[in-house]
């Protein structure tokens, strides 16, 4: 019987290698997973290894999935920020997601910051030694531009697009705008100045560009909810039409003016008719760069000989301009379908083959920096307050306050720029003289 219990021991001992004890089988996990998340951690330090390249301005201090910090940039002075990598699938979604993956990776909970306006700041001020480091990439990239192709603004499409934003809701922009409704950048002449102040001086300056005089004609592209209209009638005793294609706009524009002017629902391409001037107040960045050379033959067509338009726009700067237009990010996805950026030196080109002169331009864009931290603190009040519309939901509420944050920084970081600008009309005498 011992030989028959020792073979028993033998059979209960052996090993078959196909079918590996547990703890064996535990411990082979064990190394496959750290292999994983070695050889995934390689590659996004490779990553970083790009970002800390391309930041030729400025810091980046963060802290990494494993609680290892790492100093990005440091090379010179600029902007100064903290992030905390809470996993590494925020590298993943900014690396292949760009500007848009960054933002899903926030509102995930991946990534945190005690303030990221800096960080956008810094990116922006980096955007060309950064180059493709933090844009879309592969299949995310294309269709991204698909999809911004479908929202491009035909005349169906700009409708669509428009409602999108705009139509989320007087109430709604009633609660941290100024109380004249200007949702474009003010003119500061002091850091704590009133936002009301400096929003009427900000269309003092468009409207001084225009040299109106009594009994001539204006028509502005894009009137918002007619703050510049009724700051306008009040100046001058004019015949005043505003196109819009927002039906929450045009109904309150309307109601301020009453029947001292026309509130059109109507695109620019059909307008008609001709005006000793035009105004247009960012409205243009809702045009698209293939709609640029039709946006400046309305304004010649509708402006008169020797007739002035003022412009005021929101730049890009030209050393990233290609890459920006050649894909989606985060503006373009979430809050303004069909929008895009000015290339100041392409949109000036297009002007002056249309037979305009280009004067004055006057760039302010920590004056924008200014308007969106107002704007954001206003917006916090009101969330604190409860005095948000009950269908707009927390994510909702996350996502504007992202976007304020996101606008700020860009502007402080110097990519993006506003400004304004004369375009005249040539025929006859200037009306300026």
């Amino acid at each position: 019987m011992p030989s028959s219990a020792s073979g028993s021991d033998d059979v209960m001992n052996a090993v078959d290698p196909r079918h590996p004890p547990l703890k064996a089988r535990r411990h082979s996990r064990s190394r496959a997973a750290g292999v994983l998340a070695s050889t995934i951690g390689r590659r996004f330090h490779a990553l970083l290894d790009r970002i800390d390249t391309g930041l030729e301005c400025g810091t980046l201090n963060a802290t990494l999935p494993d609680g290892s910090y790492r100093i990005l940039g440091g090379r010179a002075p600029g902007p100064v920020c903290d992030v905390t990598l809470h996993g590494w699938n925020a590298m993943l979604r900014l690396g292949t997601g760009g500007s848009a993956g960054w933002y899903r990776a926030w509102a995930a909970g991946e990534w945190s910051s005690p303030d990221p306006v800096p960080l956008f700041a810094l990116f922006m001020a980096n955007a060309a030694a950064l180059g493709n480091a933090a844009r879309p990439s592969g299949p995310i990239r294309w269709l991204g531009r698909a999809l911004h192709w479908l929202r491009r603004n035909s005349r169906t499409g700009s409708r669509r697009n428009i409602a999108f934003h705009y139509d989320l809701g007087n109430d709604f922009y009633r609660l941290w705008l100024d109380e004249n409704l200007h949702y474009s950048s003010a003119l500061f002449i002091a850091t704590d100045e009133a936002l009301e102040e400096a929003q009427a001086r900000k269309v003092d300056a468009v409207l001084d560009r225009l040299c109106l005089k009594d009994g001539d004609s204006l028509l502005e592209i894009g009137c918002g909810w007619g703050g510049l209209a009724e700051q306008a009638l009040a100046r001058h005793q004019i015949a005043y039409d505003a196109l819009t294609l927002s039906t929450e706009q045009a109904r309150l524009a309307q109601a301020r003016i009453g029947d001292r002017g026309r509130i059109l629902l109507t695109d620019y391409r059909d307008a008609t008719g001709q005006y000793d001037a035009i105004a247009s107040v960012e409205m243009v960045e809702a045009v698209g760069q293939r709609y640029w050379p039709d946006y400046l033959a309305a304004i010649h067509r509708l402006l008169r000989p020797g007739g002035r338009a003022a412009i005021q726009y929101i730049l890009i700067d030209d050393a990233i301009f290609e890459s920006y237009a050649a894909t989606s990010d985060f503006i373009q996805t979430y809050i303004f379908p069909g929008g895009m950026l000015i290339s100041e030196s392409r949109f000036r080109a297009i002007a002056q083959a249309q037979g305009f002169e280009w004067r004055d331009v006057h760039r302010f864009g920590l004056d924008y920096a200014a308007t969106l931290r107002r704007w954001r603190e206003r917006f916090d009040q009101a969330i604190d307050r409860g005095l948000l519309p009950p269908q707009f939901d927390e994510r909702f509420v996350r996502l504007w306050r992202y976007y304020l944050m996101y606008c700020e920084g860009g502007f402080r970081g110097g990519g993006i720029d506003v400004a304004q600008v004369t375009l005249v009309k040539s025929g006859r005498t200037d009306r300026r003289a």
